[in-house]
């Protein structure tokens, strides 16, 4: 029985009295802090389409508050820039939009917008990366951009196309 006792009490010692590995300890800092340079840059829009949008004041508050994204440095910073955001894509979704952009093309892709824009907050929320959802509203707000050139630059006239 001791020597039993004695060996139980030695295995313990050993064990007990090995070499401790250091586990990381990482900080929490990089996945709190954001990297702006990796996100996609603005497309820009064609200067009939410009002209335009220079008269809807909406429109422009949505940009200079969309531009602040860009100013972000982590993820409280983005998080109050999305709550802006959505209360600028609020207004602009009720104001009066120029009549050559009052058309459902425009008026989806926005709503695809605001969708990501909500994941985003989500994500937040949530405590998850946010970094995809944020390449996925880029590519959306691109689509967005897009559209008023494609819708300025369409020459053909859709009501011949209706009457056939």
């Amino acid at each position: 029985m001791k020597r039993m006792f004695f060996f139980t009490f030695l295995i313990l010692f050993f064990v007990s009295c090995k070499d401790q590995k250091e586990i990381p300890v990482e900080d929490g800092s990089s996945e709190y802090e954001l990297s702006t340079e990796k996100w996609p840059k603005k497309l820009p829009v064609n200067s009939n389409a410009q002209a335009i949008l220079n008269d809807w004041e909406e429109f422009k508050a949505f940009e200079t508050t969309f531009d602040a994204l860009y100013n972000v440095e982590n993820k409280d910073d983005l998080a109050l820039a999305i709550d802006d955001l959505i209360e600028k894509q609020k207004d602009l979704e009720a104001s009066t939009y120029p009549e050559k952009f009052d058309i459902p093309q425009i008026k989806s892709r926005q709503k695809i917008f605001k969708t990501y824009m909500l994941k985003i907050k989500g994500d937040l929320h949530y405590r998850l990366d946010p970094q995809e959802s944020i390449l996925q509203m880029f590519e959306a707000y691109n689509a967005f951009r897009n559209q008023f050139n494609v819708i300025v630059n369409n020459t053909l006239d859709t009501n011949l196309i209706l009457e056939e």
